[in-house]
Parts: C-alpha cells; sequence; structure tokens
C-alpha cells in the first residue's frame, strides 16, 4: 500500500519520522490557502470524513489541524453547522501596479478613516527617496483602512507636492489613492517598487488594526513612479497578516547566474526598465 503525503507508513533511512503536530501544521497550511482562494464559497469547511479522506490524515490529526486554526481566529465551530470560516484572507496580487482598495472591491465595501492629511517637512529618508529638497516639503496624509466593519490596514503616504495638494480637497475617505492620483495627472502611473516584510506590530497599530499586542503584521513599501520614472508616492502600509496574502506568478530564470532574465529586454538595445529620474522637475516644487 502507498503512503499518503501527509501520513507516511515508514520514513525512508536516515530521515527523521515526522510528529503529528508537523502533520496538523502541513493540513492547516493547505486548508488556510484554500480558505483564501475561497474554495468553500458555502462558508463551511467540508466535514472531518471528508478532510480525512482529502487529505489521506488520521482524525486526530484532522483534529489538530481545525485546532490550529481556531488558535488563528481563522474558524470556529458551531453546534449543528460545523466548522465555519469565521474571517477570510483575501490575496493581493505583486504581478502588477494596484492599489489594496482595487484589488479588494469585490469582496465587500472599503472605507477609509482619515487620520491625517497635511502638508509637512519630511523625514530625510523619504526626502531621498522622492527627490525633495530636504528642506522641502510634501503631502503626507494617514489612513485606517477598512473592509466591511474591520480594520484591514494603516496607511502612511507621502506625496510629492505637485501631486498630493489637490488631493487634499478629494475623496481620501471613500477613493484609492491610485485613482485620484491618475485623475489629477491625467495618465496612468508608471511602476513602483514594493518591500514587504513582517514585524511585530506596536501598542498603538495593535488597537487600530484590532490585533492582540505585539502580533505580526505585513510592512509594506511601496514606492510608486510617473511613467517617466518620477518618485511621486511613497507609502508605509501595516496590514494585518491574518487578512491578506500576496500572491505572484513568477517565471524560473534559466540564463545564466548574473544574467538579465530571459524576456526582460536587457540582453538587447529595446531595453524596457523604467526610466531612472534624474530628481529634477516638479518633485521638489513647494509653490
Amino acid at each position: 500500500m502507498t503512503a499518503s503525503p501527509s501520513e507516511p507508513a515508514a520514513a525512508p533511512a536516515g530521515h527523521r519520522t515526522r510528529s503529528r503536530a508537523d502533520r496538523a501544521r502541513q493540513v492547516a497550511e493547505v486548508l488556510r490557502r484554500q480558505i483564501a482562494s475561497g474554495a468553500f464559497p458555502s462558508g463551511v469547511l467540508p466535514d472531518e470524513r471528508s478532510l480525512i479522506a482529502d487529505h489521506g490524515a488520521s482524525r486526530n490529526t484532522v483534529r489538530e489541524a481545525l485546532g490550529v486554526l481556531r488558535d488563528e481566529g481563522v474558524v470556529e465551530r458551531r453546534q449543528g453547522v460545523g466548522t465555519v470560516i469565521r474571517h477570510r484572507t483575501y490575496e493581493h496580487t505583486l504581478e502588477r501596479l494596484t492599489g489594496l482598495a482595487e484589488t479588494l472591491s469585490a469582496y465587500g465595501r472599503i472605507s477609509n478613516e482619515v487620520r491625517v492629511a497635511d502638508v509637512i517637512r519630511p523625514p530625510r529618508e523619504v526626502a531621498r527617496k522622492l527627490c525633495v529638497p530636504e528642506d522641502g516639503q510634501v503631502v503626507y496624509i494617514e489612513r485606517l483602512r477598512r473592509l466591511g466593519e474591520d480594520p484591514l490596514s494603516l496607511d502612511l503616504t507621502y506625496l510629492t507636492t505637485d501631486i498630493g495638494r489637490p488631493l487634499l480637497d478629494a475623496d481620501l475617505a471613500g477613493r484609492d489613492l491610485f485613482g485620484l492620483i491618475e485623475e489629477s495627472v491625467g495618465g496612468p502611473l508608471g511602476s513602483a517598487s514594493v518591500t514587504v516584510h513582517a514585524v511585530n506590530a506596536d501598542p498603538g497599530t495593535s488597537a487600530l488594526l484590532g490585533t492582540p499586542p505585539g502580533q505580526a503584521v505585513f510592512t509594506v513599501e511601496r514606492l510608486t513612479r510617473l511613467p517617466d520614472g518620477r518618485p511621486v508616492d511613497l507609502e508605509f502600509l501595516r496590514v494585518r497578516g491574518d487578512r491578506l496574502a500576496f500572491r505572484a506568478e513568477l517565471g524560473r530564470d534559466t540564463g545564466a547566474p548574473g544574467s538579465p532574465p530571459a524576456g526582460s529586454g536587457a540582453e538587447g538595445k529595446h531595453r524596457s526598465a523604467p526610466t531612472e529620474y534624474n530628481g529634477s522637475g516638479p518633485a521638489g516644487d513647494d509653490r
């Protein structure tokens, strides 16, 4: 009889036999990803017998996996109903430049509590990234984003003044910043550099996002440019890790180490990389 991947009958020589806790975490991870992708539209997980068959796992392993998800607040057990999904984790693609509201509006009402919207002198690092003089100004917008009634992210945004000032009179509570910027400049944004990492939330952020103190959240730094390469929008987003997953489809580069990816255009004369902004122009204009 062939052993299932979740419950191996015997470990090969030299390999450690996995504990039930290890196998339970594996089942929980698969279920977590299925929940994020909307695999259970009824909002209820399959019954225990189905989960045992689907995962090739024992009853105790499945129960332990469901316990992991319950402890995370993902599911709960309801008498007469079964295991119910409490909070779905939504996916946000990293394959193209989109705002969170553009991605998540299909799942419910997006609203923003505008906490700050003002013209300020930026921190030195912000000024450097936006190509603004150190004694210059930027527009700073801080918003608490909600999906339905639940807090989702705390967004700290720095904009060059030529881009940001018109937005101070716009509908910051109901609109996505990308859409407002594109309406203001009369065309689409160009490109962005994105960095994602996890941090333990400080007490203030935890209180705003409604998470336990110290719980890990995603920190997203995104520097967005116009088509000419000029940086105009620097964002620092604190996103609940239990509500959002980042997704991308990536190809394997089969070229020599250090060579540009095939199809990138960098190997020929028609290079498609974004134009580097030289710091001139309206980025430092504070009039």
